[in-house]
């Protein structure tokens, strides 16, 4: 199961929208948790339209129609998205207003725009597009598992242009309510200096990143999607790197075939430890990476990780604001993210040059 990433559309706590710019110019916060740099909805969605739609409703069109723009792809096959949390400003707002007026004289736009699959269900309004739609709710595999359904439908010859996608948004009282049991950190920790953290808790963070993938390669592709491995809850550090050797076979690689490997570390102590031994030992030749730090933590913050990938690969560099040490490769053919969330749901994809 292959396919090429042929375009990509990001909203992000950085300067990634709509621009072919990749971490020139990152942004620093001081905060724990980070929130999307919008653009101006104008351009891609009806403004009458738009005042009825959530937050990550309008990150998510946007986001898309960008990708569609890039691609040149006006149409797709399908459409995957992936998402842990859905819509929350509106699941909140409905659960709010049943509360305040005492279950009477509901307005139903809230709860209609509250559930999981109103982005992906949007997206298709807007194009017209009668094709297979599907939503993943997967905690921390709810990216992945749009992306490998993606390449499913598209080895099966039921797809050639899919649409895949993850988005998750922060509100305030989420924030509070994973901050209760022990998600973020207690203390302020700029975002450039979040891995040399040595206390728990992460940062917070949010995003909407569409790809179009393709089974037809073309000059301008960003990278070739080559495999996913999902690692659910892995009993050590043996099985991880077990499960990772016989992904890279698979494909007649191994590890030190892998010139850059893209980390999620998060500045959480409980869970950095596998990042660092892979770092240390397994991938010990390669270039090492990480993310978060400019995206938070989040169920499908792997989304981020695969636009940091494919860009690395496309621009055959790695920004100084994500390198880990000074180990650099001149020519970068295979990358590798490894990525995991809260020490459960951890996930791998191989990307290589076209």
């Amino acid at each position: 199961m292959e396919a090429y990433i042929k375009g990509i559309g990001i909203i992000s706590p950085q300067k990634t929208f709509d621009t072919k710019d990749f971490l020139s110019d990152v942004v620093e916060y001081d905060t724990n948790s980070l929130r999307c740099i919008e653009p101006s909805y104008r351009d891609y969605l009806n403004p009458t339209l738009a005042r009825r739609m959530g937050r990550i409703i309008k990150m998510g069109i946007a986001a898309s129609s960008v990708c569609f723009k890039d691609s040149g792809i006006a149409m797709p096959d399908a459409i995957m998205t992936g998402t842990a949390l859905g819509c929350l400003e509106d699941t909140e707002k409905f659960l709010l207003a049943i509360i305040e007026n005492d279950e009477q004289f509901l307005t139903p736009t809230s709860f209609v725009q509250s559930t999981h699959n109103t982005v992906s269900a949007q997206i298709a309004l807007q194009l017209k597009c009668m094709n297979y739609n599907f939503t993943y709710v997967h905690k921390g595999f709810s990216f992945e598992s749009s992306v490998l359904d993606g390449l499913m439908t598209i080895a099966e010859g039921n797809g050639k242009n899919i649409l895949v996608g993850g988005h998750d948004e922060m509100t305030d009282k989420y924030y509070r309510v994973c901050d209760r049991v022990n998600y973020w950190k207690k203390e302020t920790t700029p975002t450039m200096e979040l891995i040399k953290s040595k206390t728990e808790g992460s940062i917070a963070g949010e995003g909407a990143a569409f790809f179009m993938l393709s089974a037809d390669k073309s000059e301008k592709d960003y990278a070739k999607l080559r495999s996913i491995k999902f690692i659910y809850k892995p009993e050590s550090q043996k099985e991880i790197e077990t499960r990772l050797n016989e992904m890279l076979a698979e494909k007649g690689l191994k590890p030190a075939d892998i010139d850059v490997v893209v980390y999620g570390n998060n500045g959480d102590t409980r869970y950095d430890g596998v990042y660092d031994q892979l770092r240390d030992s397994f991938f010990s030749n390669s270039t090492s990476a990480y993310f978060k730090h400019l995206c938070g933590e989040y169920q499908t913050s792997g989304s981020f990780a695969m636009w940091v990938a494919a860009n690395i690969l496309k621009t055959q560099s790695v920004p100084p604001s994500i390198l880990i040490g000074d180990k650099k490769h001149s020519q970068i053919k295979n990358v590798l993210i490894y990525n995991g969330f809260m020490g459960t749901d951890h996930a791998a994809f191989l990307l290589s040059q076209c």
